[in-house]
């Protein structure tokens, strides 16, 4: 795809549009010297050059990668305008496709056309507004999160003053039903959190077996998909259908565009399947709200100023890669098979050892060491990390995760456990060109271990 040829179509059709409304001559504040802007904006691309290559299929280290053209062009477009989603008054198109977005992501998860939601600036504020409805709705109790679930859910749980409960995992990095089910016979969990694709491992909690557990209890269920959630495109093809399905009788669910929905950051999502929960946002706004009768999408969320311009790229890449498995699925599919495929290879290597089955596009694995312990593990993670980013030549990008002394056990008991735990290496293969460098990748790693 030529970016420069659209990014210039996208200039020339904003040109049109502006000319219609008359020429006038910018103010002289404004104005600054060609060779002042020249110089500034040279600098800024050097300072830009201390950055990872999260373009390229060489870095396979954190939840990274650049956004599709489509959603470049798409947002460039608005961003030229400005338009804010806060009120049909700041961005009356934008706010259309928003709603657009909106009823597609609820199709892909099962909910109804009954249904409530918006993008926001991020997967925490979107959580932050899920928990906040959990609040309204038992105010006098809390929520219950995997030990595994990203760190959001906790420090969510302190600003909104709600007690969390961190539940213990399983040996595959999932919620424990069994410490779950304890929680609930207390009485203090009004709503829990479920995780199809932890951040960290990439593992799929059980949304299905949580839904029909918390019913027993008559607690809600969130889903936070953040990461996740577009798997369910890959649900009954490529991964096992019932977790995915369940998500559609669950209360709310999360999902982050600005991973795996090829979008630039400052795009989140959080939809709830009982629209009558717009009742907590309830507010007036009189000197934004008055263009229009119809619902605002800043009367149904806790942001205020949004860019309108996250919803146009959004809007722009899904009339190209549809929310269908042979759509944006592909796309996922194509780090999944890398994952898998390269879990492979190290289980036939003789100097890798695969920490956890990767479910996703995460591969945790670590060094085969002598001796094998964990302070011995936890070095040569390190030391592998760091000589392949900091190589003069060929680098590559990984990361380590830390995992603790009982999570290794469980896994591996045939370590002896001298430490309280030791990093692995971690890998998220989310760009769809990680399926094709994987070889390289792979032999990089070796090449790196035999040093």
């Amino acid at each position: 795809m030529d970016l420069q040829h659209w990014l210039n179509e996208a200039l020339a059709n904003h040109e049109k549009w502006t000319a219609d409304y008359g020429t006038f001559t910018p103010h002289s504040s404004l104005q600054v010297d060609p060779t002042v802007f020249g110089s500034a904006l040279a600098e800024l691309q050097d300072r830009l050059r201390d950055n990872y290559p999260f373009f390229h299929p060489r870095y396979a280290g954190q939840m990274l990668k650049p956004p599709h053209p489509a959603a470049v062009v798409g947002y460039l477009s608005a961003m030229l305008i400005n338009p804010n989603n806060h009120a049909l008054d700041g961005g009356p198109a934008t706010a259309t496709m928003e709603r657009e977005i909106i009823s597609d992501l609820a199709q892909m998860f099962g909910y109804s056309t009954q249904h409530l939601g918006h993008l926001t600036s991020s997967g925490t504020i979107a959580n932050l507004e899920a928990l906040f409805v959990a609040r309204s709705l038992h105010p006098t109790q809390g929520i219950a999160y995997s030990a595994e679930a990203h760190y959001t859910h906790s420090r969510m749980c302190g600003v909104l003053n709600m007690e969390g409960h961190a539940v213990q995992a399983d040996n595959r990095g999932r919620m424990d039903l069994d410490a779950l089910e304890t929680l609930l016979k207390t009485g203090k969990v009004g709503t829990v959190v479920v995780t199809p694709g932890t951040t960290a491992l990439g593992a799929i909690e059980p949304v299905h077996e949580v839904r029909e557990l918390t019913r027993r209890y008559d607690a809600r269920v969130h889903v936070d998909g953040a990461y996740g959630g577009f798997f369910t495109l890959l649900a009954g093809t490529d991964l096992p259908a019932a977790p995915w399905q369940a998500i559609a009788d669950c209360d709310s669910v999360v999902v982050d565009p600005h991973k795996h929905g090829l979008q630039p950051y400052g795009c989140g999502a959080v939809l709830f399947k009982d629209p009558e929960v717009g009742r907590f946002y309830l507010h007036d706004s009189p000197y934004t709200y008055f263009t229009s009768d119809e619902l605002h999408l800043g009367e149904i969320s806790l942001e205020c100023s949004r860019a309108g311009a996250a919803a146009a790229g959004l809007w722009l890449t899904l009339r190209l890669l549809p929310l269908t498995r042979d759509g944006l699925g592909e796309v996922l599919a194509a780090g999944r098979r890398a994952a898998v495929r390269w879990s492979e290879m190290i289980r036939e290597s003789d100097s890798l050892e695969l920490y956890q089955e990767p479910e996703l596009d995460i591969v945790t694995y670590f060094p085969r060491t002598d001796p094998r312990t964990l302070s011995a593990i936890d070095a040569a993670s390190h030391r592998v990390m760091d000589t392949g980013m900091n190589a003069p030549e060929d680098p590559i990008f990984l990361s380590v995760a830390r995992a603790s002394r009982a999570a290794f056990e469980a896994r591996h008991p045939g370590i002896t456990a001298d430490a309280d735990g030791a990093r692995v290496l971690r890998s998220v293969l989310m760009k769809p060109e990680s399926e094709d460098y994987l070889d390289t990748l792979h032999a990089r790693v070796l090449s790196l271990l035999a040093r």
